[in-house]
């Protein structure tokens, strides 16, 4: 899965170096991740929320994200500034989360939350930009790096699960707070741009076509029918990012079991992750994407049913392809397909529509569809899994698996 570089290749130990500061930075930022996407809502809930306000601060800060991580990734890519705008997120994370515990009452934490959410969404696509760098450069194998973030994702999960049956759910913050910091730290020791690029000079001048050449794209059916793929089958995990936890709680599962839940979805991920590249180094990005989109279409009509525990466990292990299998398609296509010069920028209009956009409508949608139906909207879900799965069709007549 990991192509060839096209340039003279640097020392190894060059791209070892870059390869480890990378995954470091994945799992220092995954610790933040671990909390705000199981835990938060339960946070949320524990400070008094009911269903429609905790929906609201989970989606404002995905329909944020339409505007502004576009633009700082377009700031990145025109000056070479991936990592410099990776620390200040940073930065900013740590001091919402410090901030986040004195809050009370709907709005203060609304505008708190999100402007945490936010500076934690910003870092991914950049550090994405960064980590595919690598991949060309060094030819090294994302999925090694990326499994790394997994891994924090899941001993986080465990962790806050635990310490939420025994403290309650304010326990969550303490371990949120301790994230940021860890990302701060990680964020510093990322390699500098001209560590992977060589001459700086010589790349500055490409990227000042930013405009022009993202306007080529999105005017591509191929290029809109990758967003739609990726996007639908992204956000089709919104009801159970933003409620599965609180539904598990209803039907009287522990918060232990929740973090247990969590850790075999993810360590399912994290082994599709660290096999991508020996295993499925010759599948398309397209084949990637729709065993991701037939996977959400199965995995959400089955909870749409409220299966019992036994069967949550094999369900979760789905995830390793309505998530994984997705990501790794949509890295790859940009990858493949973009030129280099945007691949920061197209990096975040793929997280902006995903992570953004679809995911912001969907989690905002989840509030008053979980009140109404509880589990059964997960069909809902499901239904973003089948429009994933023909928008992927469309790549797959119209991409000759070159540049676009």
């Amino acid at each position: 899965m990991t192509p060839q570089s096209d340039r003279p290749g640097p020392g190894k130990d060059e791209g070892a170096s870059y390869g480890e500061r990378v995954a470091l930075y994945f799992a220092a930022m995954f610790v933040i991740y671990g909390v705000l996407i199981p835990f938060l809502p339960v946070w949320l809930d524990g400070r008094g929320l009911d269903a429609n306000e905790v929906a609201i601060v989970t989606a404002v800060p995905f329909i944020l994200r339409l505007a502004v991580t576009p633009s700082v990734a377009i700031l990145a890519d025109r000056h070479g500034a991936h990592r410099t705008l990776v620390v200040a997120s940073a930065w900013a994370a740590l001091a919402a989360s410090l901030l986040l515990g004195g809050m009370t009452g709907f709005w203060s934490i609304l505008v708190v939350a999100a402007a945490l959410s936010l500076s934690a969404a910003t870092m991914m696509p950049l550090v994405e930009a960064i980590a595919v760098r690598g991949v060309r450069r060094y030819s090294l194998d994302y999925g090694r790096m990326r499994l790394w973030g997994s891994l924090s994702f899941v001993a986080v999960g465990l962790i806050v699960g635990a310490w939420i049956d025994r403290s309650g759910s304010e326990a969550a913050l303490w371990v949120m707070i301790s994230g940021t910091i860890l990302t701060v730290v990680a964020a510093h020791a990322l390699p500098r741009e001209t560590a992977a690029a060589g001459n700086e000079v010589a790349s500055v001048a490409p990227r000042r076509r930013v405009g022009p050449e993202i306007t080529r794209l999105l005017r591509l059916p191929v290029f809109i029918a990758f967003l739609f793929a990726a996007s639908a089958a992204q956000a089709s995990h919104a009801l159970f990012y933003t409620f599965g936890a609180l539904h598990m709680r209803e039907q009287g599962i522990s918060g232990t079991w929740i973090g247990m839940l969590w850790a075999i979805g993810v360590l399912a991920e994290v082994v599709l992750f660290a096999v991508a590249g020996s295993r499925f180094r010759h599948l398309r990005p397209d084949t990637l994407l729709a065993l991701g989109s037939g996977a959400a279409l199965v995995r959400w009509t089955v909870m749409s049913f409220d299966p019992p525990l036994a069967l949550l466990a094999p369900l979760q292990l789905l995830h390793a392809l309505t998530y994984g299998a997705t990501h790794l398609g949509a890295i790859l296509f940009v990858a493949r397909a973009v030129p280099d010069e945007v691949s920061g920028t197209v990096q975040a209009l793929y997280a902006t529509f995903a992570s953004g956009v679809a995911m912001g409508i969907a989690t905002w949608s989840s509030g008053p569809l979980f009140e109404a139906y509880k589990g059964q909207a997960y069909a809902v879900m499901a239904a973003l899994g089948l429009i994933a799965l023909g928008s992927t069709a469309v790549i797959t007549r119209r991409w000759n698996q070159g540049t676009i």
